[in-house]
């Protein structure tokens, strides 16, 4: 299984950006999606979390971000708005499927002030 995440960049704060992240090679079809960042120095945090019929974020993003997932393409989405400069760090998706879990390679949200 590949995950292929983009749609990171630089963006000033208040500005947007949506991260997208496709699941390639699997006969099945992902269960829970989420997506995690890790900003430098810190721990990796999870972010938001979509399983098949709910969502659920962090308290830092609700009500900013909003995830979902098209089953179809077996993709994973983070709409990010009103970015504030503490959201700056590497995104990372991450998929459960069949019992095993896979990580995208990250991609890098910088968000200046």
């Amino acid at each position: 299984v590949q995950l292929q995440a983009s749609g990171g960049g630089l963006v000033q704060a208040g500005g947007s950006l949506r991260l997208s992240c496709a699941a390639s090679g699997s006969l099945f079809s992902p269960n829970t999606m989420n997506w995690y960042r890790q900003a430098p120095g810190k721990q990796r945090e999870l972010v938001a979390t979509a399983t098949r019929g709910s969502t659920n974020y962090a308290a830092s993003v609700t009500g900013r971000f909003t995830i979902s997932r098209d089953n179809a393409k077996n993709t994973v989405y983070l709409q990010m708005n009103s970015l504030k400069p503490e959201d700056t760090a590497v995104y990372y998706c991450h998929v459960s499927i069949a019992n095993r879990v896979y990580w995208g390679q990250g991609t890098q949200v910088t968000v200046s002030s």
